[in-house]
């Protein structure tokens, strides 16, 4: 039998643990990568334009990337891997028509879903990318990162 004092976790994966993460999406439906590396995660903290919640890289030390439904609109998340939102925020991929929005996924189905940057609590918010008027394509799915957690993995109405 394991002795679960034997069991050592990657500095990442200790984050997760200790913040509820792991056994919270354990029982909730997402489909999940392992978790990033110690390395993916202080890139992605060096590229993001702002300190983001210790929360979201503590989902990405557990599944870098994943997909599962959503409890409020837009009903399903697609989370980018810490590499591949490296990648966006370098290449500046949303910058020239969302400035302000720090892009961790999508929806599958033709909306972003990030960071609200404009906002001091960096709100989680959808963005259709077919509307450049953030004023009318912006549609809030929580205030915070740590209340966007809590509807992960939870199937939503229609």
């Amino acid at each position: 039998m394991l002795n679960h004092s034997e069991i050592v976790f990657q500095p990442s994966i200790r984050l997760a643990v200790k913040m509820g993460i792991a056994s919270m999406l354990e029982d909730r439906e997402w489909v999940g990568s392992p978790g990033a590396s110690s390395d993916a995660i202080e890139q992605l903290k060096a590229v993001a334009p702002v300190a983001l919640p210790e929360s979201y890289y503590a989902l990405l030390s557990y599944s870098n990337g994943g997909e599962g439904p959503l409890l409020r609109p837009p009903y399903n998340f697609c989370l980018h891997s810490a590499e591949e939102t490296i990648d966006i925020e370098r290449d500046g991929t949303f910058h020239e028509f969302f400035p302000q929005i720090f892009v961790v996924g999508g929806n599958g189905g033709g909306e972003m879903i990030g960071f609200d940057l404009r906002h001091p609590t960096y709100p989680i918010v959808a963005v259709d990318m077919t509307n450049t008027d953030l004023d009318e394509s912006i549609l809030l799915i929580a205030p915070t990162f740590d209340e966007f957690i809590e509807v992960i993995g939870l199937e939503g109405g229609e």
